[in-house]
């Protein structure tokens, strides 16, 4: 997928590029879980969380094989400035945003803690602004929470996988796993939605660090 200028930092406040004021065109509904709205109105209790861990097509599906409680899962651009941006201008590294999943699941059924121990198992957070060949800010890790629940246990999962990684001997470097309150998220174009449903043997760079997430790091179904 990374076929364009591969940029090392985000753009400073400002100089991203503009955007447009009309949302992509993208899919109406999920491919998989049951024909579900992609965008919503999600059913009463459903939250939603959002994750980038690299590329998002490999991300979204393992998202989506967590399995019941997972409502709806769908890929898109955060953490940047330019609006409603597509994948060619995400790629240029001009619009500071990430390759990001959102995860709409029900806590009845599935925890945060859950979505967050997969997260920090199956990608590397060390890497800065890559993920092992896909190099550039739209691989960059990053953790955009919807609710002060989620800030508080994403900020202690941070602490506990860092510890986790160090047991390990100097194996890997710090955490570099951006934490912060959800900003904008952009539905990414339709032929990305799904993406490796569509297209089972498509391209997938997710590889995780190997280290095990300590348990107890968020919030437990009820």
């Amino acid at each position: 997928m990374s076929f364009l200028r591969k940029a090392a930092t985000v753009p400073a406040a400002g100089q991203a590029l503009p955007g447009r004021p009309e949302p992509l065109p993208t899919a109406a509904e999920s491919r998989v879980g049951g024909r579900h709205a992609l965008k919503g109105p999600y059913p009463p209790g459903i939250e939603v969380a959002y994750f980038g861990m690299g590329c998002f097509w490999g991300a979204e599906r393992m998202f989506w094989r967590l399995g019941p409680g997972i409502h709806v899962t769908a890929v898109g651009y955060a953490g940047g400035e330019t609006p409603n941006a597509t994948y060619e201008e995400v790629c240029s590294g001009q619009t500071g945003h990430t390759e990001v999943v959102l995860v709409a699941y029900d806590p009845k059924q599935i925890s945060y803690e859950a979505l967050l121990k997969a997260f920090w198992e199956n990608h590397d957070p060390t890497q800065g602004m890559r993920q092992g060949n896909d190099v550039g800010t739209q691989y960059r890790s990053a953790i955009y929470t919807t609710s002060p629940t989620q800030l508080e246990a994403a900020r202690r999962s941070k602490v506990a996988y860092g510890e986790a990684l160090k047991a390990r001997g100097g194996d890997f470097g710090p955490i570099t796993t951006e934490i912060k309150e959800a900003p904008p998220f952009f539905f990414a174009e339709e032929y990305h939605q799904q993406y490796l449903d569509r297209v089972p043997h498509g391209y997938c760079n997710l590889s995780g660090t190997g280290v095990s997430c300590p348990v107890g790091l968020g919030v437990a179904a009820e």
